[in-house]
């Protein structure tokens, strides 16, 4: 049996979020679905992990995802799931209440996990997945 060919596949690139630091894309574009990469708290100007607490590289991190979905034409309504690396659980509450402000509407379906290390010693990283 042949596989059948990938569906069409476009990188997304966008000036407002900090450049990959490794071998992937910002975002993949397939169909009418983005895979949103994990992004950590990167400034997209200087691309040097912001020095802040849980809630300033969340907030910096949303920020990055935004300018992720605006370059796909979309925003935090069309995502809908949201997987949450945590360097300390501790920091659950503190980084909801950021989040929350970026997800007011219908929320995305969600997980939360500590995990041992972040890139760049980040203390929390966020990736999602949207639909047009």
């Amino acid at each position: 049996m042949t596989p059948r060919p990938p569906s069409p596949r476009r990188r997304i690139n966008a000036a407002g979020a900090p450049a990959a630091i490794g071998p992937y894309c910002q975002g993949l574009l397939v169909g009418e679905t983005l895979y949103v990469s994990g992004q950590i708290a990167m400034d997209p100007e200087s691309g040097e992990k912001i020095e802040g607490d849980i809630q300033e590289e969340t907030a910096q991190v949303l920020d990055n995802i935004a300018a992720v979905l605006r370059e796909a034409q979309m925003d935090f309504a069309h995502v809908v799931q949201v997987t949450v690396f945590l360097r300390d659980m501790d920091d659950y509450a503190l980084m909801n209440e950021v989040y929350s402000r970026y997800f007011s509407g219908a929320t995305p379906a969600r997980e939360a996990l500590e995990v041992g290390k972040l890139p760049r010693d980040a203390q929390v990283e966020i990736s999602c997945i949207a639909v047009a």
